[in-house]
């Protein structure tokens, strides 16, 4: 009897977690959405009339464009390839081509969650079931950093979808984790194991480990961050990634999968990994708040001045906008960074507004989300 109890529990715990949407926004904050959008005609005290008329723009944006998806067909690539490669280079420019599909499967998720109109679903199943179907992992971070949307939609009607095409998902997603793992670029003595590819490798696995279920891939993604930020990250709020480059472009680069995934895991597991400090005291929250004044406009940076990367030299001499040594940065590169941390420390708002010339109380639907998930 107990042993058919404990059977029972932890049949229970595993349905949990391939259920939970940690990820992406979940019913409850669906609900709040709906509201905010005045979907069901229930008056908040709590929000004006001008931040709902703000976050209704925003979802208006993507209802329009997932309901020209549902006019379009799935556009997927066998092989991302966006890392190394200059601009102008065909393998780049079909990759980018592909990776429209990335927000269309986005929007077409968030609106069958708000609208619940299944021909949503049944499309968002489509675009996701051709990409598990032709793409073929590469175990290239840089590449696959640009899933997070599909990953996300996937996250949000995974429940809904038929079992065979969540299977079919959950296994090329679960490829994708593995081969990023395995892959000769994550071996220790390759300095793509601690710069700002594993970032984006820790991110993508994360994101993977919580919207599928995998527990192994979840300590992992958990163990990989702690690391992260005592190799990549200095106590100073500098990281290896400016170092090398000498650019706040790659430090900015840095940041933006570590937020995300230090999002995801405070949803998935109650630990704030923000002000999380290494064994170095190293963190996060150093490294945004050693970020701010170049983003206020208290400093100014010449980028790529003393790379050691040649390909930085490349792309300068290919006249990619940024690129040239002695470019001074632009603080907007930074406002996502901005918008993610904002998750946590709602006082970097104020710079995001400045540097997108607005004072709306919601200045990008990263705030918006934000306010729903807290």
């Amino acid at each position: 009897m107990k042993n058919k109890l404990y059977r029972l529990l932890f049949l229970s715990f595993i349905s949990s977690t391939l259920n939970a949407q940690v990820v992406s926004l979940n019913k409850s904050e669906i609900k709040k959405l709906k509201y905010l959008l005045s979907f069901d005609k229930v008056a908040q005290e709590s929000t004006s009339s001008s931040e709902a008329a703000e976050a209704k723009k925003f979802y208006e944006s993507f209802q329009y464009l997932a309901d020209m998806a549902l006019t379009e067909t799935p556009n997927p690539i066998d092989t991302i390839r966006t890392e190394g490669l200059l601009k102008g280079n065909p393998k780049k420019t079909a990759t980018a081509l592909a990776l429209a599909d990335m927000s269309k499967m986005y929007a077409l998720a968030l609106v069958y969650q708000v609208s619940g109109d299944k021909k949503y679903l049944t499309r968002t199943g489509e675009y996701l079931v051709a990409w598990a179907t032709k793409n073929t992992p590469n175990g290239d971070p840089i590449d696959d950093t640009n899933l997070d949307n599909a990953i996300e939609a996937y996250d949000m009607v995974k429940s809904a979808l038929p079992s065979a095409d969540a299977a079919a998902i959950s296994n090329w997603l679960k490829r994708t984790a593995d081969i990023e793992i395995s892959s000769p670029r994550n071996r220790p003595e390759r300095s793509t194991s601690y710069n700002n590819w594993n970032s984006h490798r820790l991110k993508i696995i994360g994101e993977i480990a919580f919207t599928i279920g995998d527990t192994a891939l979840q300590s992992y993604t958990i163990r990989g961050l702690k690391t992260q930020l005592e190799k990549n990250l200095e106590p100073s709020g500098s990281s290896i990634d400016f170092e090398l480059r000498d650019a706040l472009h790659y430090h900015v680069y840095d940041l933006e999968p570590l937020l995300k995934l230090a999002i995801v895991l405070q949803r998935a597991t109650g630990v704030n990994y923000y002000p999380y400090q290494s064994p170095t005291t190293s963190s996060i929250k150093k490294s945004v708040d050693w970020l701010a004044p170049y983003l206020n406009g208290e400093k100014t940076h010449p980028e790529f001045v003393n790379s050691t990367v040649n390909f930085d030299r490349e792309r300068a001499k290919n006249n990619e906008p940024g690129y040239k040594a002695g470019s001074l940065f632009d603080p907007k590169s930074g406002v996502r960074t901005l918008l993610l941390a904002a998750y946590f420390d709602a006082d970097l708002l104020p710079t995001a507004r400045k540097l997108l010339s607005t004072e709306d109380h919601y200045p990008a639907w990263q705030s918006v989300v934000n306010e729903l998930m807290k």
